[in-house]
């Protein structure tokens, strides 16, 4: 009588249990169906700032997810919420998160805006080095725009430790050998010392491409090339007459007559905002050509590629002077009595 009892007894609990189990397995589907609508819903629903606009971040090297999430609700791409680490921790896999800065589209769901991070291109920047620029000129344009530390960056272009890791021969400073160019950057900003590589590097590039595609020799050096291209950027407004000033700078070299440049006197006194006087042009600075014999000893400026083509194929001339013109342009003369005569009539 016990044992049919207790028999009964277990068919009376067990579809009781099976109950409890199938109330479990509802509510643990539920809690999921739950949770998958609630990212849902987060992951199509676009942030709050409904301008169609660009926002600009920046995501350094190695920065925790955590830290990400707070970058993009700060600048409104996303709302803060715990939702965003789990989508983001889901697709980790299919996410190509890089450092750098990013340009990004407001009033994006977040699964489309890390859709847009994975794939965005970091932005570049443009800066210009014109021709005609000095270290320190140089420095200040780089430090304008938030590239460099100019201390830092002139310290380094007269540092002999450094230079000589630059493999320049006769170089005592870096002037001259900063090539003007257009260079393209991405954050994060590196550093001085590699920012002044690459524009060394440039420079050597493109003056081996040049002697390469010259069919006339030169008994000059590099750092002599460089020194008098220097001087012809300073003294060229026009193009077309780069490579007659650089004749008339080798003629005299030639016939070892002093190269009385103005340009080299104002980079030896420090490049004053004034025009010279007599007193100037006997300074004892071992740039002022109007004192010393041949080249100064090393550039005056950085110059441009037609600078370095015109001393390396210059014209070929019987010009020892020239005296410029109201218009930019300059007269040629072969002899002192015609430059005479063409600076009373354009220097007046």
């Amino acid at each position: 009588m016990r044992v049919s009892e207790h028999k009964q007894s277990e068919k009376v609990r067990l579809p009781k249990l099976a109950w409890i189990l199938i109330g479990v397995s509802i509510a643990i589907l539920g809690a999921i169906g739950s949770c998958a609508l609630w990212l849902y819903v987060y992951a199509t629903t676009p942030a709050p700032k409904l301008e169609n606009e660009t926002v600009t971040i920046f995501i350094p090297r190695g920065m925790p997810t955590t830290e990400i999430i707070s970058e993009l609700a700060d600048s409104q791409l996303i709302r803060q919420d715990l939702r965003l680490f789990i989508l983001m921790k889901y697709h980790q896999n299919e996410l190509n998160l890089q450092a750098g800065e990013f340009a990004l589209h407001t009033n994006q769901t977040p699964i489309a805006l890390l859709k847009e991070l994975s794939t965005a291109r970091p932005v570049e920047y443009q800066i210009t080095l014109p021709e005609g620029f000095t270290v320190e000129e140089t420095a200040a344009l780089f430090a304008q725009q938030g590239w460099a530390d100019s201390q830092r960056f002139v310290q380094l272009c007269y540092d002999p430790t450094f230079i000589a890791e630059l493999e320049l021969p006769e170089v005592a400073s870096l002037e001259g050998y900063l090539f003007p160019d257009t260079y393209n950057f991405k954050k994060p900003r590196i550093s001085e010392e590699r920012l002044i590589k690459m524009l060394v590097d440039r420079s050597t590039k493109v003056y081996q491409q040049l002697v390469e595609n010259q069919q006339r020799s030169t008994a000059l050096t590099r750092h002599q090339i460089y020194t008098l291209a220097s001087i012809v950027e300073k003294e060229s407004a026009q193009d077309a007459e780069r490579e007659i000033i650089a004749s008339v700078f080798l003629n005299r070299l030639k016939k070892k007559m002093r190269l009385q440049s103005d340009p080299t006197v104002y980079y030896g006194l420090g490049m004053p905002k004034r025009k010279l006087t007599r007193k100037d042009l006997a300074d004892q600075s071992p740039y002022n050509t109007y004192v010393i014999k041949g080249l100064p000893p090393g550039p005056i400026c950085s110059p441009g590629a037609a600078s370095l083509v015109a001393v390396l194929s210059p014209a070929e001339t019987d010009y020892y002077y020239f005296v410029a013109k109201n218009d930019g342009s300059h007269q040629f003369s072969k002899n002192l009595s015609d430059h005479n005569r063409a600076v009373r009539k354009y220097q007046r």
